[in-house]
């Protein structure tokens, strides 16, 4: 058995004085472990850091067994992702939540496409990867089979005002339908249906979103207690995050010191995602 893919490296593990065991997210063939014979070595192991895209060849007598790769650096993202403590965080977040809820061997092209660009903007850092990694986790629950209905009102079918999430159908609700149970829903950041830019605040709203169902939906149906503790540093760094403005929107110095005498803080909003 034998195949050639693209892949996004998720982790690294020595496996005895000079191999490597990796596991890889692919377009074709899903989340995907092999053995690479040298991968512990100098040569290899500067290529072999997760948030790389790889050319691999992947080689086994049957299909069933764990098989060897050949691979080949496409794109280095290490640098400058480990550069950013905030971005590495994500990478790792990223990287945890794949290992712990994908289905080995299961193809999912989009969510393999939104893992890339996730990559490339922590790589690029991008001001708008905190709003990036956050629809990235709305596409895992998509992909896990837990995707929520954000296109229309579940109580009137509307597609305007959606303001809210039901945490019983995961069904977008207006406001106008929901403001007497607003108590009771999920706030609904505007960003994630494109309804405005996206802001930190809103950034920390989705992640709440997000976190709710991958706890009351995804953790039980595979058997999980808790989400890995990667998710939850990078929710920890994302409370007191904020971007900084564009450089042609940056405030003068009086400017500056004058909210910051005043003890104000202003949040950012980040660019369009």
């Amino acid at each position: 058995m034998e195949w050639r893919d693209e892949g996004l490296l998720l982790s690294v593990r020595r496996h005895g004085e000079r191999g490597a065991i990796i596991e890889v997210l692919t377009a074709a063939h899903g989340r995907h472990a092999g053995l690479v014979q040298g991968g512990g070595g100098v040569k290899l192991s500067a290529a072999l850091q997760p948030g790389a895209s790889l050319q691999l060849d992947w080689r086994a007598r049957i299909e069933e067994h764990l098989g060897m790769f050949r691979v080949e650096l496409i794109r280095s993202r290490a640098a400058p992702i480990m550069a950013g403590r905030a971005r590495l965080a994500a990478l790792n977040a990223m990287a945890a939540m794949v290992l712990t809820s994908l289905a080995e061997r299961e193809p999912d092209p989009a969510l393999y496409a939104r893992s890339v660009d996730l990559a490339d903007a922590l790589a690029e850092n991008r001001r708008d990867w905190p709003a990036v990694y956050a629809r990235w986790e709305l596409a895992l629950l998509a992909a896990l089979g837990f995707g929520l209905d954000l296109e229309r009102c579940a109580a009137s079918g509307l597609r305007s005002d959606l303001a809210y999430v039901s945490p019983r159908t995961g069904r977008a609700v207006s406001r106008s339908a929901g403001s007497a149970w607003a108590d009771r829903l999920l706030p609904l950041p505007a960003f994630l249906i494109d309804r405005g830019p996206p802001t930190m605040g809103g950034v920390r709203e989705a992640m709440r979103l997000t976190g709710y169902f991958l706890e009351t939906w995804m953790l039980p149906a595979f058997g999980h207690e808790t989400l890995p503790g990667a998710r939850q540093r990078l929710v920890e760094i994302f409370a007191s995050h904020e971007m900084p403005p564009p450089p042609e929107e940056a405030p003068r110095d009086d400017e500056a010191e004058y909210h910051r005498d005043l003890g104000q803080s202003r949040e950012i909003l980040l660019p369009g995602a």
